[in-house]
């Protein structure tokens, strides 16, 4: 919740702004330091036995770090494609409502229709936050209890209410699913260790001289850029609702104008 809270509060580029320039500060710094204190000539010695073990921490902090980008990555595009499908859900459920001769249905659309609209009103700033939308769930409730209510007379009206509980229930899942990754879907504990790990890599260069200082500085700030890149990124698509970018409701939107 406290990542979610500092996502929502600050535009996405102000967050980059903000790890790029820590990671900056720390790893620029403590090499700064290090040569300061030991000099040169002290820590060129650790050049080639450093260079090894440092090797073997950046290919495993840069595996880890793929890792959840690749993993943050798949769970938002499901996520957006569980909204579109929510989205053709409402359209299909519509016109098989039209098509059920029985009572009932003219409030059955009613709600629905009500259903489309409070989504992206209501919905879309709460999950930005974390949270569901009261108003919706309600609208989910009423929407429910409207179409169990339905009693089939023919096998015609059989089968388009059995289309139309199944379609119901892609509503309800789709939008569990969305709810769900609105929190974030990396656990606090492998953002710890991501943020523990970067602090080790980017710690890493402290422990080399190069007679070329600007040279140096150069690297490691490159260095220090481009984990905390990666980290911005693993974060902004951590809340797919959150900030900038996230999912659009305009597949609800479009619903709206296909729906009578």
């Amino acid at each position: 919740m406290q990542l979610l809270t500092f996502m929502h509060d600050m535009p996405i580029w102000m967050v980059a702004v903000a790890v790029t320039v820590a990671a900056e500060v720390f790893s620029v710094g403590l090499m700064l330091l290090a040569r300061y204190v030991y000099g040169v000539s002290r820590l060129s010695l650790n050049n080639e036995v450093a260079g090894f073990k440092f090797a073997v921490v950046g290919v495993f902090y840069a595996v880890l770090l793929a890792f959840v980008v690749i993993a943050v990555w798949e769970t938002y595009t499901n996520t957006d494609g569980a909204v579109r499908d929510e989205a053709k859900a409402v359209v299909d459920l519509q016109l098989v409502i039209h098509a059920l001769p029985l009572d009932g249905g003219t409030e059955i659309s009613k709600d629905l229709m009500a259903y489309a609209k409070d989504v992206p009103a209501h919905e879309w700033p709460t999950m930005a936050v974390g949270t569901a939308s009261p108003i919706v769930s309600m609208d989910l409730r009423k929407l429910s209890t409207a179409i169990l209510a339905l009693e089939p007379n023919t096998r015609r009206d059989l089968a388009l209410y059995q289309d139309a509980l199944r379609l119901l229930t892609e509503i309800a899942d789709n939008r569990i699913e969305r709810l769900e990754s609105a929190n974030g879907s990396v656990p606090m504990i492998l953002w710890i260790v991501l943020i523990i790990g970067g602090a080790i890599t980017l710690g890493y260069p402290a422990f080399f001289a190069s007679s070329n200082l600007a040279a140096q500085v150069l690297m490691t700030a490159s260095l220090a850029a481009l984990v905390a890149m990666s980290l911005v990124l693993a974060l902004a698509f951590d809340f797919p609702f959150t900030g900038d970018p996230h999912i659009s409701s305009t597949p609800f939107k479009e619903t709206l104008e296909h729906m009578p």
